[in-house]
């Protein structure tokens, strides 16, 4: 008898999960980048060659309630060689009321903030040694993927926006918050797109906040985007401005420009500017190649604890997406 209940019990369990499992849309995507670097530094341990590489799968799960809410899981893992780390986990909920995240993910930032690098795909700068200044003039989130509350409120219009919170712990510890905000119009035939977002993390001496405004305009195949960072800290008040293009051509290819100037106005002197262009090819359906050249300088200043630095980096990218 009892054996007979504890196989009716696992039956009629399988039989849930499967009809739940049923009901969830499940998708699985992933990347896989290949990276060859090449690089002309005035410092010996940046100036040579490599090989990079870089991986990641993504997992969602998907699914609306009897009272039209509509519920995901998102987990986003790294997947390059040893190194299987779970990036991102999060939860959204979203309905008439807006949309809710809850888990490790981005601050909003990263869904309104405008930055140069959004419509170059390999962005990466070449790396500085000890360097406090900016190479982007994107949004310094803080807190990156740690666990977070989100929301996004319902459009109104043409105008998207929202928050985020992220609880560091018991009083005292690092705290941050997040706020952003877009808007979008048409003008003479091209979609213009103004974006801010801000983000301010709890410090004992002074909060950290760093900011960033921008503006995409979209005419056809030509994108052009002008951006402006801030980040604000203990003996940090830095500046940044972005500018890039891009344009799609016929042959699947599409080319891009962009250049970025950092300053940290505390200590005198200390600046970083980078101009680049970009060549992608598509070569075929889910595999790309991507060309960046760089040139590059940071100048020291008044900061005695950096290594000046100039030079030119290139580098081949071979992504392909499933």
């Amino acid at each position: 008898m009892r054996k007979l209940l504890l196989g009716t019990t696992a039956l009629a369990a399988a039989a849930t999960l499967s009809a739940n499992a049923a009901l969830a849309d499940v998708s699985i995507a992933g990347y896989y980048e290949w990276k060859y670097n090449s690089r002309s530094s005035e410092v010996t341990s940046l100036d040579g060659t490599t090989y990079n590489s870089d991986s990641e799968i993504t997992f969602k799960f998907s699914n609306k309630t009897d009272s039209g809410l509509d519920i995901s899981l998102t987990t986003e893992m790294l997947s390059d060689g040893g190194d299987t780390t779970i990036d991102e986990a999060s939860i959204t909920i979203s309905g008439g009321f807006g949309k809710v995240t809850l888990g490790q993910n981005d601050g909003v930032g990263d869904n309104y903030g405008i930055a140069e690098s959004d419509i170059i795909a390999e962005d990466e700068a070449p790396t500085q040694v000890s360097a406090t200044v900016d190479t982007t003039s994107d949004l310094n989130l803080g807190d990156l993927d740690a666990n977070k509350v989100i929301y996004h409120i319902p459009p109104i219009g043409n105008l998207t926006a929202g928050v985020s919170f992220t609880d560091a712990g018991e009083e005292g510890n690092a705290d941050s918050t997040g706020y952003g905000a877009r808007y979008t119009a048409e003008a003479g035939g091209a979609a213009v797109t103004i974006g801010a977002a801000m983000n301010s993390r709890e410090n004992a001496t002074k909060d950290i906040d760093s900011s960033n405004i921008g503006i995409k305009v979209v005419s056809g195949d030509l994108s052009f985007i002008a951006s402006q960072g801030a980040y604000e800290a203990n003996d940090e008040d830095r500046e940044t401005y972005g500018f890039s293009a891009s344009y799609k051509m016929a042959n699947g290819m599409t080319v891009g420009a962009y250049t970025v100037n950092s300053e940290d106005d505390k200590d005198n002197g200390e600046e970083y500017e980078r101009m680049g262009v970009e060549l992608q090819y598509t070569i075929a359906s889910g595999l790309t190649a991507y060309i960046n050249i760089d040139e590059y300088e940071y100048t020291t200043g008044s900061s005695s604890s950096t290594t000046a630095d100039e030079g030119t980096n290139s580098k081949l990218t071979i992504k392909a997406t499933f």
